[in-house]
């Protein structure tokens, strides 16, 4: 830290004492606010803060604070790492983030889609993880083609950058296939809803299997170099890795382990040695988290679009199992509910069903046009004490899945 000129040594001081204020006003961990202080003050401080540093970045839709959680866990043999592992994604976080581990070597941070472009070109990562791009809340961002396409003018311009990119993703590979060098990964694409299409010429994709291609134009899935299949993984070279240690249920975390194996390998972490760090990640940000009240066993588990509800749904206890939903429209969740309408909800026929959350009648609409029957509550409680103690399965968009937290436990 005492490397930093002046100005910037004041400005993560000054962005410490807002984050700590924060906290004791109990508004959050603090690091947006103090990284907002910070950068009013100094606004080249992620620059500075991110020098002679090793970085990742971590992008996609979904999984991206999963992932950034588990390269976190499996580089710990390397030192110190630097990460926000709450999910603050943007700049600000970024800045809180690097400051509050000014001797870390190496730095793990989730950036979202949008500020890829902006935080590549300041910090100048040396690796960039791309996993998925699906439609989310579209009142706000950017159509994905779009953000495909900034990706790839942020990569053709940062040529010392090595990307990790999900090659089952025709999205991703094309927002990638600028970079000077790619480590490509099979690591699945579950909601292919959004990628029907050729970004590169707008023609049909052709699909067998997880293989993929225009029928109009050359653009067509990489060979890759790293490749999931089901509970295996095999590296370069073709060696094979059982991920049986895992402890984060599903498919989507299967993904999320195999692009962070791809990651550390870039920095000499062996597969041997990364799983077993791998398995030791059960929580990241209260997902996947079980808590305990009056009997009841809630797992809680966090779906913002379509596509992670589909890996939500992927985790269930099996039917008959009981499942409250619950559905916010603030500002971190996107206002436009009509994305709800892309999920196919008669997978949960068979099961109790509860709606909850500030857009529950938008949520009950949903459920009766998929001809499931359900009960309407106007608190999350009432549904947690309708069902008989035992476990409960509590699926939440962002904001309503923080204020489940808070009501219940905010494990990690």
């Amino acid at each position: 830290m005492s490397d930093l000129p002046l100005r910037a040594q004041m400005a993560v001081a000054l962005g410490r004492t807002a984050a700590r204020m924060s906290r004791l006003a109990g508004r959050g961990d603090g690091s947006v606010i103090g990284g907002k202080i910070g950068l009013k003050l100094d606004p080249e401080l992620l620059t500075k803060l991110a020098r002679d540093r090793k970085l990742v970045l971590v992008s996609a839709t979904n999984g991206k604070t999963t992932t950034t959680r588990l390269i976190t866990s499996a580089m710990t043999p390397l030192g110190e790492v630097a990460t926000n592992a709450f999910g603050a994604n943007m700049p600000t976080g970024h800045v809180s983030a690097l400051a509050s581990a000014p001797d870390a070597r190496y730095g793990v941070l989730e950036c979202d889609e949008k500020y890829v472009p902006m935080v590549l070109r300041e910090t100048g990562a040396n690796v960039v993880a791309l996993m998925n791009l699906s439609r989310d809340q579209m009142d706000r961002a950017a159509e994905i083609w779009l953000l495909a396409g900034k990706w790839r003018k942020a990569l053709e311009a940062a040529p010392d950058s090595h990307v990790i990119a999900n090659c089952d993703d025709p999205l991703v590979t094309w927002g990638a296939a600028t970079a000077k060098n790619v480590t490509w990964v099979s690591a699945g694409q579950h909601w292919r809803e959004d990628s029907w299409s050729c970004p590169e010429c707008g023609g049909p994709l052709d699909r067998e299997g997880a293989a993929w291609g225009c029928r109009e134009c050359s653009f067509t899935r990489p060979k890759p170099d790293w490749i999931l299949h089901g509970e295996r993984v095999t590296a370069p070279g073709g060696r094979t890795f059982e991920l049986s240690g895992l402890q984060l249920p599903g498919r989507a975390n299967r993904s999320n382990a195999v692009i962070a194996l791809a990651v550390v390998s870039l920095f000499g972490v062996e597969p041997e040695t990364a799983l077993p760090l791998l398995g030791q990640v059960t929580s990241v940000a209260g997902r996947y988290t079980t808590v305990e009240h009056e009997g009841r066993r809630m797992r809680l588990l966090l779906s913002k679009n379509p596509a992670g509800w589909l890996e939500a749904f992927d985790v269930l206890q099996p039917a008959p199992g009981p499942v409250a939903l619950s559905i916010n429209a603030q500002g971190p969740d996107g206002r436009d509910t009509s994305w709800l309408w892309d999920v196919d909800y008669r997978i949960l026929k068979g099961r109790p069903v509860w709606a909850t959350g500030e857009r529950r009648l938008d949520l009950a609409a949903r459920l009766e046009a998929a001809d499931l029957e359900f009960t309407v509550v106007d608190d999350i409680d009432k549904a947690v004490m309708a069902v008989p103690p035992g476990h409960l399965d509590i699926i939440a968009n962002y904001t309503a899945f923080q204020d489940i937290r808070t009501r219940y436990g905010r494990v990690v």
